[in-house]
């Protein structure tokens, strides 16, 4: 993706940042945590953002789709994280569609597909199982049945999980707990007898759940693709939501900046503008260079996923990486440089301190993406 977007793509963007500004700036995300939403998120917006295509961007026209680009979902997702929008784009368009995009029978995707366009389904992937990601160290299992499986096991960090009309949940059909061969991913209602979701509210008040399952019988059309073979899928998708949310990370660490950079202009001590401080200016530099760095391995991301290029993984973990640890900076100088204020609440800057934090540990923190660059690059 080049750093000059098109004429196509400055639309979106124009759009997306004015939408975002007007239905849902940071005090919407107030609002959600203060008033303790049952749904953790605006119904009302995301059936806005389901209206304009958001959650068909990605989809082919077949299913209802726009087939707009993964370069689309990149615009969406940083301008969406400039106000800390809190969707359920990540769980349902990201993760759910993508996987049942590669894996789900026809019936399954002309069922499911359509309605996830339509916003009028929300979908979660039951992955996680310890607090630091690994995506193949799988103990939930799924023992055959006859015609059936039964799962058993228990899920953590489920993104919007408490939510969801179904739950994508990763189980091992075969092999040992960190085994890349025989994972399954099997598709099933939220309402199913022996699946318990417990809502649980993160640091920066987004949802997430825990799940148990509890020999959960499900028959063998819920199982996506082949038995035991879904890891390939699971980590294309994963690469796909790594990119989304550091786009969606650049989009926060943006504002922040922009933001900082407002209150230096306007906070006087010792009768002058903080902003004249050389020791500020300086740091306020090396946070512009970081963002321009991130800037540029997330958009590479987004280029090579959109042109299925091979080196996807590599530039998926590259971009997440440089998230992690420009987010982390750009934050925590934003809440110093504004000083006291910046530790109240009432000051939105600690907000974006807040996301850095949980979005930093998903899908892998700094470290796990430096591993994986390193061992993806032959080393």
């Amino acid at each position: 993706m080049a750093l000059a977007l098109t004429e196509e793509q400055r639309m979106l963007r124009d759009s997306a940042r004015e939408l975002m500004t007007n239905k849902a700036p940071v005090t919407a995300l107030r609002k959600l945590r203060d008033d303790n939403d049952p749904d953790g998120f605006s119904r009302e917006l995301w059936r806005e953002l389901a209206e304009l295509g958001w959650c068909g961007m990605a989809l082919p026209e077949s299913y209802g789709g726009s087939a707009f680009g993964f370069q689309g979902i990149g615009i969406a997702f940083e301008e969406a994280g400039r106000t800390l929008a809190s969707t359920p784009m990540m769980s349902t368009v990201l993760l759910g569609a993508s996987l049942i995009e590669q894996l789900g029978s026809e019936a399954t995707k002309a069922s499911l597909l359509p309605a996830i366009v339509a916003g009028e389904h929300i979908t979660a992937l039951a992955l996680e199982e310890q607090p630091r990601h690994n995506p193949l160290l799988i103990r939930t299992r799924a023992e055959r049945d006859a015609d059936r499986f039964i799962l058993n096991g228990s899920k953590i960090l489920v993104l919007d999980g408490h939510v969801a009309d179904s739950l994508l949940i990763v189980a091992r059909s075969r092999g040992a707990d960190d085994d890349a061969d025989g994972l399954s991913v099997f598709c099933v209602p939220a309402d199913t007898t022996g699946i318990t979701v417990t809502r649980t509210q993160m640091v920066d008040s987004r949802n997430a759940a825990n799940i148990a399952l509890d020999n959960v019988r499900v028959s063998a059309e819920m199982l996506l693709g082949a038995e035991s073979g879904a890891a390939f899928a699971l980590d294309v998708t994963l690469d796909r939501a790594r990119v989304a949310l550091a786009a969606e990370m650049l989009g926060s660490a943006e504002e922040a900046f922009d933001r900082t950079l407002a209150y230096l202009k306007m906070r006087e001590q010792f009768g002058v503008l903080i902003g004249t401080f050389q020791g500020l200016k300086h740091r306020a530099a090396i946070m512009f260079c970081e963002l321009e760095l991130l800037r540029s391995a997330v958009y590479a991301a987004l280029g090579a996923i959109e042109a299925n290029d091979p080196q996807s993984p590599v530039l998926a973990s590259l971009a997440k990486s440089q998230a992690c640890k420009t987010f982390e900076l750009v934050s925590a100088e934003a809440v110093q440089m504004h000083g006291g204020i910046g530790m109240t609440d009432e000051e939105e800057i600690g907000f974006f301190l807040k996301r850095a934090r949980v979005a930093m540990q998903t899908f892998g923190d700094a470290s796990y993406h430096r591993d994986r660059y390193a061992r993806l690059s032959g080393y």
